[in-house]
């Protein structure tokens, strides 16, 4: 099955919206749309996660380290370390949790 990840989401205004992908025991595939200076604070998670951003700039802090994405770039945020995402501009990310 080929996916064309602009079909399957939209900007709101003002909002963070997400779309499940795909879902395993395993993990899961979520893409997610931040309208611009919209985010997510500070929190940790017990799995891996990869964030490639599809379009758009955002910075992302891991341990209190911040590094700003653009577009077609990746970063791994590691089990149980604090992060939080924030919109420079309007994106859209793939994020991929590895439960395994």
């Amino acid at each position: 099955m080929v996916i064309n990840l602009a079909h399957l989401i939209q900007y709101q205004d003002g909002s963070v919206v997400s779309r499940t992908i795909l879902k395993h025991e395993s993990g899961s595939v979520t893409l997610f749309a931040f309208d611009q200076s919209q985010g997510l604070s500070e929190h940790t998670a017990p799995y891996d996660a990869l964030v490639h951003l599809v379009d758009g700039e955002a910075d992302i802090t891991i341990g209190g380290t911040a590094h700003r994405l653009k577009a077609g770039e990746m970063i791994v945020m590691p089990a149980n370390q604090p992060h939080a995402l924030k919109a420079i501009t309007r994106f859209t990310m793939v994020l991929t949790m590895l439960k395994s």
